[in-house]
Parts: structure tokens; sequence; C-alpha cells
């Protein structure tokens, strides 16, 4: 069995192959060439653990054997959420190599999400951590098994003692290699798109290989690199921009740490001695305040990446003179593109652009609302298609025929200018997104679950500036004509997180309003409501 995808065309997939981005490797074969020549090497450790690249590949072997006795096989799906453990890599490896292609979610997703990637993908598998307030009984995970039969196995993780998926992957089996597919699905990404149906981006081996090499290539990885992964592990920054796929590729050792904060990483790169780190504005904002007193070596630090909102200038400017190491800025996203400062790129560059494209056949397209091309250096909006730049979401066809257009260019929602160097300048978006420190809120998601409340007529979400998180978001509400209950702040946060929405998806501000403006044709102008927050 074979999961469908929207397919390259030929003429592009035969370009690509005889260019040599697509080699016809599956993403395994990370794995399988550092055991040629690194096995005792250190691969993942997160603080208390390590293991090796060989305990890697015989842990996910075993775990691949053990699923495959529980009926797992090639094109089936599975749910993966865990957080940055040394079990994510195994699972996901594990997976990959019996053809089962998970979704990663998030570990601060909550049920409404969890929900929707079940429907959407209907998987045989689960593999979730007890540490999880939605996993620390049955009720949650009985729910699930009752609401989607596909869902035949369920893998807990006891981070503090022993499972069933430590001891599915420490009970030594043999896994028979089984060949597989690069044009295959290998996984799926999430997409932080602005409508409020979660969208599933099936990513190949042959796409994602071509992206992880290729990132570790620009970001001059090598067997003495040390990673620190900070941010979620499953987020396609940490793991392949280049992430912990790059560092495997190169055969350095990535650092797991617990989240992003000073206290959490700063001593872990005395410890470990980290070269190489990915951050969001935010927590680099954090670090730079807190470098000075907090009375750790950080001198190991050569390179920080920032990525996921865009990166102030200012702050920019402060990353040299205060952690001593080079800023690389990254642009990119989970459907495909991915743009890089260069190691040589003049200082002006660093800090005032979000880099260019990884590879010469990442084709931009800058244009207007009508879609013609704008001139070099004005701001439109970014379309672009490329070897590692997807062609359609998972079961989406209404939403792709908006998505992309009639050359199979997708159109991200982002607005940017192009120099005549092939840098790229982000100046904000097109898309109803709210960016909130690297996470992507779908206004609209929010926006309908508010609607089921009973004395609540008409909604809309925007964003509005924050200094810190560069943007927060803010429902104006507009409630029924005389409600039977007093409405609060306080009162619709408890509505939205008892339906189980995300924490960071909860509004940051709620705005009681008798009338929301509307534009010419009818429709809610946020343009309007955003103004507001300019005019305090």
């Amino acid at each position: 069995m074979t999961i469908e995808y929207t397919p390259w065309p030929d003429d592009l997939a035969a370009r690509y192959r005889r260019k040599g981005y697509w080699q016809d490797k599956p993403l395994t074969s990370l794995l399988d060439e550092q055991l040629q020549t690194n096995s005792q090497g250190i691969a993942v450790a997160d603080g208390s653990r390590s293991i090796s690249y060989g305990e890697l590949a015989s842990y996910s072997d075993n775990l691949a054997a053990y699923l495959q006795q529980k009926g797992l096989s090639a094109g089936d799906t599975a749910l993966i959420q865990l957080p940055n453990c040394i079990e994510y890599y195994i699972s996901f490896f594990a997976l990959l190599k019996l053809g089962v292609a998970p979704v990663c979610a998030l570990f601060n997703h909550q049920q409404t999400e969890l929900n929707s990637y079940c429907e959407i993908l209907q998987p045989k598998l689960l593999i979730a951590s007890s540490s999880h307030a939605l996993f620390l009984d049955n009720q949650f995970s009985d729910r699930l098994s009752e609401r989607f039969s596909c869902l035949t196995t369920l893998l807990l993780d006891h981070h503090k003692g022993n499972s069933e998926l430590k001891q599915a992957y420490q009970q030594p089996m043999k896994f028979p290699p089984t060949h597989l597919d690069a044009s295959a699905v290998a996984f799926f990404q999430l997409s932080g798109g602005s409508t409020g149906t979660p969208k599933l981006i099936p990513r190949t081996h042959n796409d994602y290989l071509y992206s992880v090499v290729a990132s570790a290539e620009i970001c001059q990885l090598d067997g003495e690199t040390r990673y620190l992964c900070a941010l979620p592990a499953p987020h396609n920054f940490p793991l392949s921009s280049p992430g912990a796929l790059g560092v495997f590729h190169a055969g350095g050792s990535v650092v797991l740490a617990p989240d992003p904060s000073p206290t959490s990483c700063f001593s872990l790169i005395e410890h470990y001695q980290i070269t190489h780190t990915a951050l969001v504005p935010p927590a680099l904002q954090l670090w730079l305040s807190h470098a000075a007193q907090a009375g750790y070596d950080l001198t190991s630090l050569k390179l920080i990446q920032v990525g996921g909102a865009k990166l102030s200038i200012k702050v920019a400017e402060q990353v040299e003179p205060i952690l001593g190491c080079q800023l690389q800025q990254v642009f990119g996203m989970a459907e495909g593109l991915v743009n890089y400062t260069r190691h040589d790129d003049d200082i002006w560059s660093v800090i005032n652009t979000q880099g260019k494209p990884i590879s010469p056949d990442d084709e931009i397209k800058i244009v207007d609302k009508q879609g013609n091309n704008v001139p070099q250096g004005t701001v439109g909006r970014l379309l672009t298609r490329g070897p590692y730049t997807f062609r359609g979401y998972y079961k989406s066809p209404l939403h792709n025929a908006d998505a992309f257009d009639d050359e199979g260019f997708y159109s991200s929602g982002d607005l940017v200018k192009q120099l005549p160097s092939g840098h790229l300048i982000v100046e904000g978006r097109d898309k109803d997104q709210i960016n909130r420190g690297g996470e992507k809120i779908a206004a609209e998601e929010v926006e309908n679950l508010l609607l089921g409340h009973n004395d609540i007529a008409h909604v809309a979400i925007v964003s509005m500036p924050d200094s810190t998180l560069g943007e927060k978001s803010c429902a104006f509400i507009v409630l029924q004509e005389n409600p039977p209950t007093k409405l609060s702040a306080l009162v619709l946060r408890k509505y939205l997180r008892q339906l189980g929405i995300a924490d960071f998806k909860v509004p940051d501000k709620f705005q009681f309003v008798a009338a929301l403006p509307l534009t010419a044709v009818g429709k809610v102008n946020k343009k309007a409501l955003r103004a507001t927050f300019e005019q305090q």
C-alpha cells in the first residue's frame, strides 16, 4: 500500500534527478552511512542520557520489528507526540524503516489538534508521553480509540521509568532491511497555515533528504558539530534546517534541551561545548539579556540560527558583540523553501536580510495582488517551487486550488522583496495568520471555536504588535443581544482551554465591541482592526 500525494511533474522530477538533487535514497541512509565509520560516536544526548549512532540504529531496528509484529507495515500512518527526548528520534527512524508515515505533533498540542490529525490521517499507531496532561491516565487515549477504530496500537513513554515503548526498543529483535521507495511519502509535516483546519504536508524521502544534505553543507556542519536542539524537535527548523538530521548526516552530536530558555540551555552549552543552535527571536532576546550575568562559559558557540519570525535589526546587531558567535538568519517553511544567510555574506546582509534559497533550482516569483510579477526590490507575495517544495497538501483539493498557481508555484502567504543578490527581506504576511514568536496561529480556527459559544454573535482575531514575541493575538468580540451571562476575558480563556486548544492559540487580549468594521463588499475589515493598535 502506498500513500497518495501530489507528485512533481515528470519533467521537473527528471531534472531534479539529473542535477543530483534527488538521489533515490531513503532518509534512513543518514543512519546507515554513519554506521560504516562512526557507530561509536554520540548521536543524541538529552542531559542525563546519551546514545551512539550504533545504538540509535539498533534501537530503531528493535522498535520497527516490534511494530511489525503488531501489524504495522509500509503505507500505514502514525501519530507521534513526544517532548524533546531521545525516544523521539528512535521512534522517527523506526517508522521510516517500516515505511510507516508519521505526523509528529508538537508537545503543546492538545486534544483539538490530535483529534484533527487522527481525522485526516486515520493512523494505526499512536506514540505519546505520560508526561503530557492528556496521557496522565487512559481517559483521552480510550476516547481516541473509540472514535478512531483505525488506532490499534498505543505506545506510551514514561520518562521517569520503564514503559512499553522503552521495552520495545531495548529488546533485541531482528529487523530485516526493507526496500523503501525514495519517491514515497516519508512523513508529514504540519502547516502553520491560515485556515481553520490543520493541513498536513507530505514530505518524500527524496525531497527532504536533499534539503537536509544541502543545508548541512551550507551551514558547514562536520563531525565536530555539537548541536543544541532547544526548539521542539519535530519543528521543520530544528529537524532539517539543517537541524538534527543535518547533524546526523555530518556525524556530529545532537543535545536536547527541554525548552529554549537560558536556564535550560546555558548549562548544556557549557557542559557539552555546544557549537551550533537554532532559536526563534523571543528566545534569542532572552539569551542576550541573560548572557552577561548567567555565569556560564558560552565561548564554544560558533553559530546561532534565528528563524520562525522576522528578527529585528536592533536585536540582530547584538548577537556577535554579546554572544561572541556568528548569526545566521533562516527563513523557511514546512512546505519546502528554506533560505539562509551565508557564512561569507557581508555584515549588512546578515543583519538585514533573511537569506537566499538553498538550491539553484528554487524558483521564486514575487507578484502583486493580480498575480503580476513586481519589479526587483518591490514588495509582493512570495510564490515558489523547487526540488524540495511540496506540490499539494494531503487530502485538501479545495485548499490546494487556492495555494498553487497554474504552473505549480506555491503561495506561501509571505510578503517579501528580493535584492539583486538573491537575498529575501520578509516584510509581513498576506494570509490571515498570527506569528506569535514563531508559533503560527490560524485566526479562522480560533474564531470558529469562539463562535461556538452561545453568547457570541461575531468574532474577529487579528495580530497586534509585541516587542518580545513580534505579534500577539487579539479577539474582537460582538455579543448576542442581552446575553444571559456576563462574558469576560477570563471566562473565554477558560472556555477555549476546556475545548482542548493549545495554549499559544488562546488570544492574548479580548476586546468587546458593539460591531465589527466591514469593507465595501461586506467582509470584516481586519486592516481597520489592526490599525486601532497603531493609534494607541
